[in-house]
């Protein structure tokens, strides 16, 4: 299992103010080079200096209710919109690279006063959602049909079956994941890395996931849907690009880095 502890010694170091003139920096661009090319080699490709990650996916659940934008193998793949075989230590490291703070996770607490049985029957909360805060990135997909090169909010993919619209673009919160002595274990794991649920669109207070969705509707479990006539198909190689700024353009270096469709694929769209 992934430890953090030395990734995160080579996340920190583009957060460290020097002076180039120093002795110090060319250690400090060696051991970003180090990283790079160990991120690169995972499927995460990172631009520190344009504030955005991507990692290398494809697409998964098409025509079915979603609970997470994305997860690893081992996570929730029959409900997930993309499935990722890099590693979350190291996507969480890339991210942390970017200079973000761990955000606050949904909760919920009691309403004071609370509500009486009567008014329990009559379908009053018992509690109000406090909504994630926090530093938080932009979500886009990005991949390759043919010559054309597509890039969409991965929110517009999303349907709100409630709403009969797509999902607000909005910011998704941080949350970095967390350790924790699992059951039956005992040394502490980084849970991402065990339960491989990366992304979610519905709230799970646990905050085991990189990053959750952050809109009050969030907290509906069975409204979310993908929408088949924007997305590739299924088994679709796609990148998610996560953004500390808005895109108007898939970076060229990102462009390189779309794999190629095959040619059945091209052959049915």
């Amino acid at each position: 299992m992934l430890r953090l502890l030395p990734l995160l010694a080579l996340a920190a170091y583009p957060l460290v103010t020097a002076n180039p003139a120093t002795p110090a920096a060319p250690a400090m661009s060696s051991a970003q080079d180090a990283a790079t090319e160990l991120f690169a080699a995972d499927g995460i490709h990172l631009d520190r200096k344009a504030g955005f990650l991507a990692v290398e996916t494809q697409v998964q659940v098409t025509n079915e209710l979603l609970e997470y934008l994305l997860v690893g193998a081992a996570g929730a793949a029959h409900e997930s919109l993309l499935l990722t075989e890099s590693t979350p230590s190291l996507i969480n490291a890339a991210i942390l690279s970017l200079g973000l703070d761990q955000g606050q996770n949904a909760r919920y607490e009691p309403i004071d006063p609370p509500p009486t049985e009567e008014q329990l029957r009559a379908g009053a909360r018992s509690h109000d959602i406090v909504l994630p805060e926090g530093d938080g990135l932009l979500p886009y997909l990005a991949w390759r049909e043919g010559p054309e090169v597509y890039l969409m909010r991965a929110e517009d993919a999303i349907c709100d079956l409630a709403a009969g619209r797509s999902m607000r673009r909005h910011r998704w919160v941080y949350l970095g994941s967390r350790f924790a002595v699992l059951r039956g274990q005992e040394e502490e794991v980084y849970v991402a890395d065990v339960e491989q649920n990366l992304i979610n669109l519905a709230f799970f207070t646990e905050g085991n996931s990189l990053a959750t969705a952050a809109l009050p509707e969030c907290q509906i479990q069975t409204i979310w849907r993908a929408n088949p006539w924007l997305v590739p198909p299924p088994g679709a190689q796609i990148l998610l690009v996560l953004s500390k700024d808005p895109l108007t353009e898939l970076p060229p270096e990102l462009v390189e880095r779309l794999p190629e469709p095959s040619r059945e694929r091209q052959a049915d769209r």
